[in-house]
């Protein structure tokens, strides 16, 4: 095999497993690597010294997970793919996307801005601010979210009337990111559309069991589904909102019947997605990402 490609990720599991397996389908060998075990060495001329690669850099890198940590580990875990792509090392997806993606702050700003409908969002520090916030809107219920999450964990409904979490660093570390609570017709449930260079290549409905938050982690059902134009656009248009070469975006529909985009993930989970469609999802992203490299 004459390519070889590090799978950034500390946890390869079914999703490395599968990507891995589609990489070795188009003789490339994957070597999955903890961006943990690269670091920064000014001193050498290759920079960043990533393991297995210690001769020459990579052409690209496909970024399965970045694991969490202080703040100062996450900057610098984010510097080594910032610095990849200064070193023409194409990264899957960009740092800068993942960046903005990450924090729902900016994705959901990004969304506003480019005209992508998208649930009214306040984001504070100020528990006075957030007390405000809620006094504006009256009795409609708010979703409080953390900036930095994944998989529906930490996501709470607020009502008119029940009080703010104390103390807030146990909950969503002293910020407050409010966003409107859309109800759904029938039973709780949203769309899960991936996208793969500006297309939509599958979609799913996921719906909740005795709760009101879809994510698959959390235990709702998924369904296949063909996304009606609406949608499709919607997927579309935030993925061009956030810049990005691929992602899950979670799309809901209100009783009245508007759309909004929820969130844009770009370090999505398919797993769920996969076990409803026929489309090899690991195979097409692998692809997508062989045919961005120069060699």
């Amino acid at each position: 095999m004459a390519l070889k490609i590090p799978i950034f990720t500390d946890d390869p599991g079914w999703h490395g497993e599968q990507l891995k397996a589609a990489f070795t389908r188009r003789d490339v060998e994957a070597q999955f690597v903890s961006l943990q075990d690269c670091y920064l060495n000014i001193a050498h001329q290759s920079v960043i010294q990533i393991p297995y690669f210690e001769q020459t850099l990579p052409h690209g890198a496909f970024v399965r997970g970045i694991s969490g940590g202080t703040l100062q580990q996450v900057i610098s875990r984010l510097n080594i793919l910032q610095i990849l792509s200064m070193q023409n090392v194409i990264i899957y997806n960009s740092g800068k996307a993942i960046e903005r993606t990450v924090d729902k702050a900016m994705t959901s700003f990004l969304l506003q801005q480019n005209g992508v409908a998208t649930p009214a969002t306040w984001v504070c520090e100020s528990r006075q601010h957030a007390n405000n916030i809620r006094a504006s809107v009256g009795s409609k219920p708010l979703v409080l979210k953390p900036l930095f999450g994944s998989q529906g964990q930490g996501v709470r409904q607020l009502l008119q009337y029940e009080p703010l979490p104390v103390p807030m660093q146990m909950h969503i570390d002293g910020v407050y990111y409010l966003q409107e609570f859309i109800a759904t017709p029938n039973s709780p449930h949203d769309y899960r559309v991936f996208v793969v260079a500006g297309k939509v290549i599958a979609a799913m409905k996921r719906t909740a069991h005795h709760h009101w938050v879809n994510n698959v982690a959390a235990g709702s059902h998924c369904e296949s589904m063909a996304p009606n134009e609406t949608i499709e656009n919607l997927a579309i248009n935030a993925s061009k909102a956030v810049d990005i070469d691929y992602c899950g975006v979670d799309i809901i529909q209100s009783i009245t019947g508007e759309y909004y985009v929820l969130e844009v993930t770009s370090i999505p989970a398919w797993k769920g997605l996969q076990s409803v469609t026929s489309v090899n999802i690991a195979q097409l992203l692998v692809d997508d990402f062989l045919s961005k490299l120069a060699v």
